[in-house]
């Protein structure tokens, strides 16, 4: 077996994840460095961070409802994370993907390496569904320009994806938007360029998996 495929089955990291590790010389087999793609026998004993990589832990996977100024790590530098949400028993689990502190909504995490990788990699395309509110009412040529052409938001591609007015108590400027891509704070990047400010960033759905009435802050096992 690849020792990246070796290291994901038996930790919470993805296989691109345990690559990094190994560039990192964290990672040890028979108490050697390793290399890329070296292959590990059934006999052999391989350590990361200095601990034994024993067989495959249970595992487990939960969507949060993650609330407003949360974010997604264990060190909060001064904020609070969603770690502060979980019981210690779920301390080792890691978010798919991420919703920066200003974001709400489904939050999946888990500890299986293969989960992790097929459901946050870009490659596999999993569509999310967010709902938005704006500060003004989105222009019709602004809208084709985000649906039809793209926008460009300083990346090597042009962002692009669905936008749908949708009927709101709350927000008068409300939308929803799909898409399938993960870049770093994409939406928000999109409607700025074109002169909008995301006032309410909400994820629902993320591929199969929809928040429904999951209260704020709890959480369910999948």
């Amino acid at each position: 077996m690849r020792i990246n495929k070796y290291i994901a089955e038996r930790s919470a990291l993805s296989r691109r994840g345990a690559d990094e590790a190994i560039a990192q010389n964290r990672v040890t087999v028979n108490s050697q460095l390793p290399i890329n793609g070296q292959r590990v026998q059934e006999n052999d004993v391989v350590e990361l961070d200095g601990q034994q990589l024993m067989n495959k832990p249970q595992t487990i996977t939960i969507m949060l409802h993650k609330p407003v100024d949360y974010i997604c790590s264990h060190d909060g530098q001064g904020s609070k994370t969603i770690y502060e949400l979980l019981p210690p028993e779920l301390q080792g689990l890691n978010p798919v993907g991420r919703l920066d502190k200003d974001t709400s909504g489904l939050l999946l995490m888990t500890n299986d390496g293969d989960l992790l990788n097929a459901m946050a990699h870009p490659s596999f395309n999993k569509e999310k569904t967010y709902n938005i509110a704006l500060h003004k009412a989105l222009l019709d040529e602004d809208k084709h320009k985000i649906t039809d052409v793209g926008v460009d938001i300083g990346d090597k591609r042009l962002s692009k994806f669905s936008v749908k007015k949708i009927a709101s108590k709350k927000h008068m400027s409300a939308y929803e938007v799909r898409l399938s891509e993960g870049r770093n704070r994409q939406i928000r990047r999109t409607f700025k360029a074109l002169g909008y400010f995301v006032n309410h960033l909400h994820r629902t759905t993320f591929a199969d998996y929809k928040l429904d009435s999951l209260e704020v802050g709890k959480l369910r096992y999948l």
